[in-house]
């Protein structure tokens, strides 16, 4: 009898049919006569509940490798967004990277061309091939050396220069200064409506000068001021104009480092000339020797004649150079402009940077 009833009560208890009804009848039917009974009772309900208790137990068995599988396939499914996701990234950053390399060569011909000329569709490729050409034909650049000092220049005179009203606006140092010419179809010296870009500065007192060291204005060749403009009414500044490729548009200004008495006449020819950026290659003063007036107001603002000069900022990037902003206003015109000054504070005269480097900073 108990073990009848254990076996039914397992049967039943695997199946989830042994409720509670069940077990007060076992209970109630423990009396002798009715065991016979009982076990039959049990035998019906157990062979009536195997069937659905194994279907129950197979389909909870099958039910697992269902679950093994819709992991699988969740992380497969992970694994293919992931895959996707790095395949995209990789694509963007070579595609982002192709973009920079294509800008800056684009950049690059675009200077390339403002060298001179019509350079065609590669610029680059064109002054590759000049490097290279040098470099096979090592004697083609020392026979072009020899060639350039043996170069005589054309007689010149310079009699406004060396004027007696003239004189003292001369000093022996000279400055190279860069700025856009006039507008195409006037003349160089005549223009006033002149597209300028840059000014650049430089000590010239290095070059290895016959006699004396004083550099004047060719006649044929020197900026002309406005002479109404000017605070000693006079058409005279030791500044010539540097020929590029287009004699209509000099690419640079060769002019001395301002006096106190040509300060004024300086920044009218920044003005007319429209230039905006000043690069200084010279310190103001160096052993004791005035290299270049102070032709800027260290704070505030200062009166130049026409034209006030405000310092809006100074940023002191190293020991070699820094950089100036200013405000020039024309009080005639009430016109403004904003120029920019790049002061190298570590080319000496008579000598070299000890470093290509500082320079080389510089120049970026």
């Amino acid at each position: 009898m108990d073990d009848c009833a254990g076996q039914s009560e397992q049967t039943l208890g695997s199946s989830g049919l042994w409720t509670s009804w069940i077990q007060p009848c076992l209970c109630a039917a423990s009396a002798p006569l009715r065991i016979p009974k009982i076990c039959r009772f049990q035998n019906v309900l157990r062979k009536a509940f195997e069937p659905h208790a194994e279907r129950s137990r197979k389909s909870r068995l099958a039910l697992l490798p269902h679950q093994g599988e819709q992991e699988d396939s969740t992380k497969f499914i992970l694994l293919t967004f992931l895959s996707l996701a790095c395949i995209v990234g990789v694509l963007l950053a070579s595609g982002f990277i192709y973009c920079l390399r294509h800008s800056s060569h684009y950049k690059l011909k675009e200077k390339l061309s403002g060298l001179g000329g019509d350079l065609g569709a590669d610029a680059t490729t064109a002054y590759q091939a000049y490097m290279e050409d040098h470099l096979k034909n090592k004697n083609r650049l020392e026979k072009e050396w020899e060639a350039l000092c043996a170069y005589q220049a054309e007689p010149s005179s310079s009699l406004v220069a060396q004027r007696e009203e003239n004189l003292p606006k001369n000093r022996s140092l000279a400055v190279l200064t860069s700025a856009a010419g006039p507008a195409p179809g006037l003349p160089v010296m005549a223009s006033t409506a002149p597209l300028a870009s840059q000014l650049l500065q430089t000590s010239l007192s290095t070059l290895p000068l016959p006699g004396s060291r004083d550099l004047r204005a060719d006649d044929h060749s020197r900026i002309l001021l406005k002479p109404e403009n000017s605070h000693s009414n006079s058409d005279y500044i030791n500044a010539s104009p540097i020929m590029d490729h287009d004699p209509r548009s000099p690419a640079y200004i060769a002019t001395q480092g301002p006096l106190p008495s040509t300060v004024a006449d300086f920044w009218q020819m920044v003005w007319e000339s429209g230039c905006a950026v000043i690069v200084m290659l010279t310190p103001l003063t160096e052993s004791g020797v005035r290299q270049s007036h102070h032709y800027w107001p260290d704070e505030g603002s200062s009166l130049y004649h026409f034209y006030e000069v405000n310092l809006v900022s100074e940023h002191i990037w190293c020991e070699d150079f820094l950089v100036r902003s200013f405000y020039l206003k024309n009080l005639q015109t009430k016109e403004t402009r904003t120029v920019t000054q790049f002061h190298f504070l570590s080319w000496y005269d008579r000598g070299v940077p000890s470093s290509t480097g500082a320079l080389l900073d510089f120049r970026r």
